[in-house]
C-alpha cells in the first residue's frame, strides 16, 4: 500500500511524501530510521501504480513524456541538483497522474535503498529492456546525467522519425477515407434512386448496367445488416492482429512479403539495431550483453535471431565482432562493413552511432518513395470503380436519349 505522510525534521521543518509499506507501524519505522518524528500518516487510495495501471483509455507515459523526464534529469544532474531532489522537482512538475505516480514510486524505492532501475523494470510496458539497462549501467558507473542525455537524444529521434512517417502517410490515408466515404455515398444512396428510375421506366439496360444496378439496389435495401458484420468483423481482425501473438507474427509476415512496405521495415529494424546496439556499448555493457539486449529491440524476428548467434555462436566462443557479423546474410554489405572498421578503429560506438543517422535518411527516402507509389494506386483503383459505376449510368441514359 502507499501512505502519505507528514513530519518534522529535528530542526522543526515540516516535509511531507509518500512510501510504500505493508501497514503504518512499516511507515514510522521507517521515518524513525531517518530522524524524523511523524505526525500524520494516510493511506492513498488506488496505491501508488494506481497512474499506471488505468486501463484502455486511461493516462499512460507516452514517448514525448519519456523525452522531457530523462531530458530533466540530465540537465538537474549536471548543475549538481542530487537525484532526490531533482526527483521531487519532477513531482511537483509534473501534472500527468501516471509520470507523478512513476516519481512517487521511484521516489520511495530510493529510500528504501533500492537501485534506481528497478521502478522502471516493474513496468515493461513503457519502458523497454534497453531503456532499464541504460540506467542500470548508468547507475553502476556513476554516469547517470550522461545516461539520461543520451536516452534524451536516443528518444527524441525515435519521436521525429515517427512524425516524419506519420506525417507522410497522412495524405494517403485521408485520400483512402474519402474515396471510401465517396464510394459508399454512391452504392447506398445515388445508385439506388438511379437504378429504381431505370428499372421502373421499361427500359432494359445493358447487361453491366444491369448488374451494378442489383448490387446498388441490394446494398442500399440492406446496408445496416451488411455495415453490422462488417464492422464486428473489422473490429475483431484488429484485435486479433493486434492483441495476439499469432495474430502480430501472421500480419508481421503478410506486410513482410510486401515488397516496398517490407524494404521500409527492414531499415527500420537496421536503424534501430544500429542506435540501440550503439547506446547499449557507450553505455559500458559488454558487447555481448548489448547484443543479446539489443536482439530484443530491433522488431525484426531474423535480424534478432541473427544477432543471438553472432552473440552466443560468435562473440562468446572468441570470434571478433566483424567476422562474426559476415557471417550473417540478413546484413547489408555496408553494415558488415561498418562493424569491422568500427571494432580496428575502436570506435564501434560512434560508427553505428553514424549508422543510425544513415538509416535515418534511407527510412525517409523510403517512405516518400512509399507514398508516391501508393497515391496512383488509390486513385487509379477508386477511379476504376467510380468510372464503372458512372459508366453502368451514362450508357442507359444515351439509350434513352436516343429512343426521342
Amino acid at each position: 500500500m502507499q501512505f502519505h505522510y507528514l513530519a518534522s525534521q529535528p530542526s522543526g521543518k515540516i516535509i511531507e511524501g509518500d512510501t510504500e509499506a505493508q501497514g503504518v507501524a512499516e511507515v514510522l519505522e521507517h521515518l524513525g530510521a531517518q530522524g524524523l518524528k511523524p505526525i500524520s500518516v494516510k493511506v492513498i487510495k488506488g496505491g501508488i501504480g494506481k497512474g499506471l495501471a488505468k486501463g484502455l483509455f486511461s493516462s499512460s507515459i507516452s514517448l514525448i513524456d519519456k523525452i522531457f523526464l530523462t531530458k530533466y534529469l540530465s540537465l538537474m544532474l549536471k548543475v549538481g541538483t542530487d537525484l532526490f531532489r531533482a526527483i521531487d522537482i519532477l513531482i511537483a512538475d509534473f501534472e500527468k497522474p501516471a509520470v507523478k505516480s512513476l516519481l512517487i514510486e521511484i521516489r520511495s524505492a530510493l529510500e528504501k535503498g533500492q537501485p534506481f532501475y528497478t521502478t522502471f523494470a516493474k513496468y515493461p510496458r513503457y519502458f523497454s529492456s534497453v531503456f532499464v539497462n541504460l540506467i542500470r549501467a548508468g547507475e553502476s558507473s556513476g554516469n547517470l546525467d550522461k545516461i539520461f542525455e543520451d536516452l534524451s537524444n536516443s528518444l527524441s529521434r525515435q519521436q521525429e522519425l515517427r512524425s516524419r512517417i506519420r506525417s507522410s502517410l497522412v495524405y494517403p490515408i485521408l485520400l483512402l477515407i474519402a474515396s471510401v466515404l465517396i464510394l459508399i455515398l454512391l452504392v447506398t444512396f445515388a445508385l439506388p434512386r438511379i437504378a429504381k428510375v431505370f428499372l421502373e421506366s421499361g427500359i432494359k439496360p445493358p447487361l453491366f448496367s444491369r448488374i451494378v444496378f442489383s448490387i446498388g439496389l441490394f446494398i442500399g435495401n440492406n446496408i445496416y445488416f451488411i455495415l453490422i458484420p462488417i464492422i464486428i468483423l473489422g473490429l475483431g481482425l484488429v484485435f486479433f492482429f493486434i492483441k495476439t501473438k499469432s495474430g502480430r507474427q501472421f500480419f508481421s509476415r503478410f506486410i513482410r512479403k510486401i515488397p516496398v512496405i517490407s524494404k521500409v521495415l527492414k531499415q527500420i529494424a537496421l536503424q534501430r539495431f544500429a542506435d540501440t546496439f550503439s547506446s547499449l556499448l557507450k553505455s559500458g555493457l559488454s558487447m555481448v550483453e548489448s547484443l543479446e539486449i539489443t536482439a530484443e529491440a530491433v522488431g525484426d524476428e531474423e535480424i534478432k535471431k541473427a544477432l543471438l548467434r553472432i552473440s552466443r555462436e560468435g562473440i562468446s566462443k572468441g570470434v571478433n565482432v566483424g567476422t562474426a557479423f559476415k557471417k550473417e546474410t540478413i546484413f547489408p554489405n555496408v553494415v558488415v562493413n561498418l562493424v569491422a572498421v568500427g571494432e580496428t578503429a575502436g570506435h564501434l560506438d560512434e560508427i553505428l552511432n553514424t549508422l543510425a543517422n544513415f538509416y535515418e535518411l534511407e527510412i525517409d527516402a523510403s517512405v516518400k518513395t512509399l507514398v508516391s507509389f501508393l497515391e496512383p494506386v488509390l486513385l487509379v483503383f477508386i477511379g476504376l470503380i467510380i468510372g464503372g459505376i458512372a459508366l453502368s449510368i451514362i450508357v442507359p441514359i444515351y439509350q434513352l436519349v436516343g429512343q426521342f
